[in-house]
């Protein structure tokens, strides 16, 4: 018994070793994951709080205020702005300090409960202004986010791996002596995932919401339009990576290289402002940052379909690439 065991064992070992693709991402993909998270989340230690100021004293350093510890001070360019990002939780307070200075801090905001206190520390006559509008928790700005990655995993998994078992038992290779084209097969995979990943989504923003009660001031069916669009792109990517592979563990690599960053950097548990710019120039490549960015405008600002217009070409456009990319690459058979 010990000696088929261990000829399985190492005819896997040589089997796993010999798929060059499998070795090279399981080596490299912690690497990079690694390097990546240092280069956006490494360096000094990072600010405890973010204060937003409207004035164009952050250089000038002519405040006493302005020079508190683990405080970062962002640029905001108008009071509508400002007020939003306070509502929002994005910022912890909002200051003015031309002439007699001013703030503005979300009463649930217990970070802003502190840096105000800061903030009175340095100038007593500072004057509190109530923040217009309800205020925003944290759950309802991330219930978006959860929803997004639900929907992220589902699009991207479940689809990929289908694809991958499909071609690993033969039965595309049956499907291929058929009169049907790889752009119908992936458009039936699309579509079948699509109409899942709508319904479970539907169902969680429902039966969440009404347990929890979150914000929600935009139309219902906006955010089903982003919802469609959103998981279309999401879903033509996983087919898109599946489309030629036959390896579990390359797939799995390739589609936990897209997770991964999906996850850390378009927002879902944090906002990015006052990151690095480069980083948010490659979070806004992600589809998933584009159907967060404009849940939540339509969630918690109310915006309408003008609003979140780029975000709603950027996710077709994308949708469209990634499945004509994926038919012209696919695969029928393992070679």
């Amino acid at each position: 018994m010990m000696q088929r065991l261990l000829s399985v064992w190492h005819a896997r070992n040589l089997e796993f070793l010999r798929d060059k693709g499998t070795l090279t991402f399981t080596l490299l993909l912690p690497v990079m994951l690694v390097v990546g998270m240092s280069f956006v989340f490494g360096g000094p230690q990072r600010p405890l709080f973010k204060v937003g100021v409207l004035s164009a004293q952050i250089e000038a350093r002519a405040h006493p205020f302005l020079r508190e510890r683990y405080v970062e001070f962002v640029p905001v360019g108008s009071e509508r702005e400002g007020l939003r990002k306070v509502t929002h939780q994005q910022i912890d307070l909002l200051v003015e300090l031309r002439g007699t200075p001013r703030y503005w801090v979300n009463t649930d905001a217990p970070k802003g409960y502190i840096v105000e206190k800061l903030l009175l520390a340095a100038d007593p006559n500072a004057r509190r202004q109530p923040v217009t509008g309800a205020a925003v928790r944290y759950v309802d700005w991330l219930f978006p986010g959860i929803l997004g990655m639900n929907m992220m995993f589902s699009c991207l998994f479940g689809v990929g791996y289908v694809v991958l078992r499909y071609r690993k038992s033969g039965f595309l290779k049956r499907l291929h002596a058929t009169p049907l084209t790889a752009f119908e097969f992936l458009s039936a995979q699309v579509l079948s995932r699509l109409s899942l990943i709508v319904f479970v989504t539907g169902m969680l923003y429902l039966g969440i919401g009404g347990i929890i009660h979150f914000h929600s001031a935009g139309s219902l069916a906006l955010l089903v339009l982003l919802g469609v669009l959103g998981a279309l792109s999401m879903i033509a990517l996983g087919l898109t990576v599946a489309a030629r592979f036959s390896s579990e563990e390359l797939v799995g690599g390739l589609l936990n290289m897209l997770t991964w960053p999906m996850m850390l950097l378009s927002g879902i548990w944090f906002s990015l402002d006052g990151s690095p710019r480069w980083v948010q120039w490659v979070a806004h490549v992600f589809p998933l940052t584009h159907v967060l960015d404009a849940a939540r405008a339509v969630t918690l600002d109310g915006a309408g379909i003008a609003q979140i217009a780029p975000n709603l070409l950027y996710l077709g456009a994308t949708a469209l690439v990634f499945l004509a990319f994926g038919a012209w690459s696919f695969r029928w058979r393992i070679e």
